[in-house]
């Protein structure tokens, strides 16, 4: 059983990607250097650890806890740890959330059952039963995309009245329905964008925060705008602008891919993705590094 006191999320956490060797087996040490990166260069108030990014339905159970561990070795109390536990089956998701909250995680990441397609009533009954089987605070997450299911408005504002529900990352792309849910919501309960695109139009509906994917090589200037839109719309919105290049070049191929390369051309080995993902074709790869750069020149220029 861990000792480690637990952390507010923060309003920037990054769904880090998961390492691996020339052989397809898990990089730990550089699983733990991205981590240590994440948070002391890149800003991150906190991690998100098996999640999509990190090809979570690629991972074995064991290591998925494995990355955990490894994460809050590496982060220490310096940021917060949020372990992705939701699968399509409820059964396995009870096992991670309650491994997770003997190993010190900050909280679990829940998805919508990929594939089963379960119904707002399967969602429900999914969602409160592993919430039900630990003590830690619980982040919803809502991916029609991925999912194939859209946890509906009515269907959320049954579950967070559980008081271990504490927030959703939004990434449906429903505009109108992630107003709704803001309209609607307990004051403490939280919205994180699940898309970095979206992060300024979320937060001004009342957003808390972003879950990212270009938080990996962009997170400083998430930051930025996270901090500025408390004090200085304008320069938030300037900020916005300039990103969205990145957040296409990010999201251009199969995440993560694209975020996996740039990380690798920062100096981390971790371009290897597992199959069914693949590569990038070596003209996109340069399309994206092009984009990055030309921003990186814009803003450090």
């Amino acid at each position: 059983m861990s000792t480690r006191t637990p952390k507010d999320w923060g309003r920037l956490l990054t769904a880090m990607v998961t390492p691996f060797d020339a052989s397809g087996n898990l990089n730990e040490a550089e699983a733990a250097r991205i981590a240590t990166y994440l948070v002391d260069v890149q800003k991150n108030d906190g991690i998100v650890v098996a999640g999509t990014t990190g090809e979570s339905p690629t991972l074995s159970v064991e290591e998925k806890l494995r990355l955990l561990e490894i994460t809050i070795e590496a982060v220490g109390d310096r940021a917060a740890v949020v372990f992705g536990a939701g699968t399509y089956n409820t059964a396995e998701s009870v096992h991670l959330a309650k491994a997770g909250e003997r190993l010190g995680a900050d909280g679990i990441m829940l998805v919508n059952p990929y594939y089963s397609r379960p119904g707002q009533e399967g969602l429900y009954a999914h969602f409160s039963t592993v919430a039900g089987a630990t003590g830690l605070p619980v982040l919803l997450y809502n991916i029609q995309p991925r999912s194939a299911i859209n946890l509906d408005t009515e269907t959320l504002a049954r579950l967070w009245q559980i008081p271990n529900i504490v927030g959703v990352k939004e990434a449906s792309g429903n505009m109108a329905q992630i107003q709704e849910v803001a309209r609607r919501k307990p004051d403490a309960f939280r919205i994180y964008s699940g898309d970095d695109a979206l992060t300024l139009p979320i937060l001004a509906v009342g957003g808390h925060g972003v879950v990212s994917v270009a938080g990996h090589v962009v997170g400083a200037e998430i930051k930025a705008l996270l901090d500025h839109f408390l004090s200085n719309v304008e320069a938030a919105r300037k900020l916005h602008l300039a990103l969205l290049p990145v957040y296409g070049a990010v999201f251009s191929a199969p995440n993560p891919v694209p975020v996996k390369w740039l990380l690798s051309k920062l100096g981390f080995d971790c371009a290897e993705v597992r199959l069914p993902l693949v590569q990038m074709t070596p003209g996109h790869a340069t399309e994206v590094e092009k984009i990055f750069a030309d921003f990186k020149s814009l803003t450090q220029g």
